[in-house]
């Protein structure tokens, strides 16, 4: 063993009784029993050693040090006569004879103990995360995230995919998020962007003719912060594959997750290749979701008509949504709360009744519900004691609100939730476009350089107005484990003619396409292969993993809900001489009168 040390603190064992050691690490607590007596427990990044002062001289250099000071023990092991079971070296311990100071802890008290930082407030762990960081807990996400990250690389080598780096500093692209922008000091007044994804770069590496490339990319978006999302960078396991087809890509990663997520995964049961394949409108119908958690045996059912004219003002003239659970007789209190949390995530207020052990309908609506009982009963198969969870609104609303109740009701209605297990599935068919919320105008919904289904032909009839370009699907994918989106995927527009009447529905040209993707668009009218691709992410990957709340727990050093560093005060202020050599003036936004 090198570095200052023979043996780790997880490496003793009984055979090493007798011998001469030297530990290095950090003194994670002290126990003093008597004048020259005192438990040390020494701490590296392999595991915990104690070590037994027993004499005055090593006492006193104990005794001046704050916990977490980095020392050097040089010792005897011996047999304890106390022996600790749960811990790999709790057979034995060490009797200095020499211990050396390599970095004392100046402070005496610290914002948190190590070993229950996960306890502490957000704040304080991202602020100190070097310390946050000391905690096994804590470290353990960290390891595993790179163990994956490597199985990732070996899996996808072993496919024939080649590990190919593509820039940091490009060129701004409409991707659907805010770019983060970097001025450029020899080009006054113009900007690089920090690439959202390398989606132009590996499209132009098929055109390159690099048959199958991958890389662990980093992207840079700045959107704000979920449990699931990281403001400002996050990794993907960025792929892309020539004269592939959207099942080609499908075999891949059914063949490359599947084992990682058996030797990594926190639950024991995954599912096996194929994985399922629901069309995009059929998970909004039936799941209220286009990220359904399949551990969830629950179903949405539509009773607009059922229940759109029995004078409830929210149902009248709106899509009305349903969701029945068996057996479920929650009080008052705890149907109050589920149904407040479900109007907070959605900004839909839900509604409810339900069948009492008689059978009688009870409670929420329960009277606008009860002069059409029977045909009620007959079409949600309601039987005593079950709960009904009612939506409502335009259709898009009541879905994306029954889609959050389903989530609530499985988490916290026995039998109809399998927590302990990976549900795997993708999600087909997306539709190529969408009325941006903002804009109020037709977007893209998705990727704007996937394929559309029907190519080139539904394309021009849409822009003939002979059909509605909403109607238009296109080649996109998800894939989606227990109600987390891992990926987006799709097989790519590599025609140019077919990009620009993409383009022409969202009102840009040919000029348009030419000047803002001048390097795409020359690349495929030199010749391009059909190609599709995905880009899983890794982050969301681990945190799926090792069953994580927040995505923030298996980053090193993550950003708060802010986009702030806390840690390196980041963003901050830099000096008038860097903003002069960038040109840039940094003004005061006017306040409005």
């Amino acid at each position: 063993m090198t570095q200052n040390r023979t043996h780790t603190c997880n490496e003793l064992r009984m055979e090493h009784v007798g011998e001469k050691v030297k530990l290095s690490g950090w003194m994670e607590n002290v126990r003093e029993v008597g004048q020259n007596f005192a438990f040390v427990i020494l701490r590296d990044f392999y595991g915990t050693t104690q070590v037994v002062v027993e004499d005055a001289a090593t006492m006193e250099i104990i005794h001046g040090l704050n916990k977490e000071s980095v020392i050097s023990v040089e010792g005897t092991v011996r047999e304890r006569s106390s022996k600790n079971k749960n811990l790999p070296t709790g057979d034995i311990e060490v009797v200095p004879e020499k211990i050396e100071v390599l970095g004392r802890c100046r402070y005496n008290e610290l914002p948190f103990q190590i070993n229950r930082s996960t306890e502490a407030d957000e704040s304080a762990r991202l602020k100190y995360r070097y310390l946050d960081l000391r905690n096994p807990a804590v470290k353990k996400n960290i390891i595993l995230r790179c163990n994956v990250v490597a199985a990732l690389r070996a899996a996808m080598a072993e496919h024939g995919f080649l590990e190919i780096t593509t820039p940091i500093l490009t060129a701004s692209s409409p991707e659907g998020a805010r770019d983060y922008l970097v001025p450029a000091r020899k080009h006054p007044g113009k900007f690089y962007a920090l690439p959202q994804a390398p989606q132009q770069f590996k499209q132009l590496l098929m055109t390159s003719g690099f048959d199958r490339y991958f890389q662990i990319a980093p992207c840079f978006r700045d959107e704000d912060a979920r449990g699931d999302r990281s403001p400002g960078e996050f990794y993907q396991l960025d792929m892309e594959m020539s004269f592939a087809t959207q099942e080609d890509v499908f075999a891949v990663l059914e063949d490359v997750l599947p084992p990682i997520f058996a030797k990594f995964g926190t639950y024991n049961v995954a599912s096996s290749a194929p994985f399922k394949r629901i069309p995009f409108t059929e998970a909004m119908e039936t799941y209220g979701s286009d990220k359904p958690d399949l551990r969830i045996d629950l179903k949405v059912q539509d009773v607009s008509e059922l229940l759109g004219g029995i004078g409830f003002g929210p149902f009248e003239g709106n899509t009305v949504k349903a969701i029945v659970v068996s057996g479920f007789a929650a009080p008052r209190k705890q149907i109050d709360k589920l149904c407040a949390d479900v109007e907070v995530q959605a900004g839909q207020k839900p509604y409810w009744f339900r069948l009492d052990d008689k059978g009688e309908v009870v409670g929420g609506i329960a009277k606008f519900v009860q002069p059409v009982k029977e045909k009620v009963v007959e079409a949600l198969g309601l039987t005593p004691n079950c709960f009904v969870g009612l939506t409502a609104g335009k259709k898009g609303a009541a879905q994306k609100t029954a889609g959050v109740l389903r989530n609530k009701l499985g988490a916290m209605c026995p039998g109809h939730m399998d927590k302990e297990r990976y549900e795997f599935c993708w999600i087909v068919d997306f539709p190529m476009y969408e009325i941006g919320e903002e804009s109020g105008e037709l977007e893209f919904c998705h990727n704007p350089f996937s394929m559309p289904n029907g190519g080139a032909e539904v394309l021009d009839k849409a822009i003939a107005g002979e059909i509605d370009p909403l109607t238009i699907t296109a080649f996109q994918y998800d894939l989606v484990c227990n109600g987390v989106e891992l990926s987006s995927g799709a097989v790519r527009n590599h025609d140019p003619e077919i990009m620009v009447k993409a383009f022409h529905l969202v009102r840009l040209g040919e000029d348009d396409v030419k000047s803002k993707f001048p390097a795409m668009y020359n690349a495929f009218c030199y010749g391009a292969p059909p190609h599709a691709g995905i880009a899983p992410g890794v982050d969301r990957m681990v945190m799926l993993l090792c069953g994580a709340e927040t995505i923030r727990e298996v980053i090193p050093f993550p950003m708060n809900k802010n986009a702030q560093d806390v840690m390196m005060g980041a963003p901050g202020e830099v000096t008038q001489k860097q903003l002069d050599e960038l040109h840039i003036a940094v003004t005061e936004k006017e306040e409005e009168a």
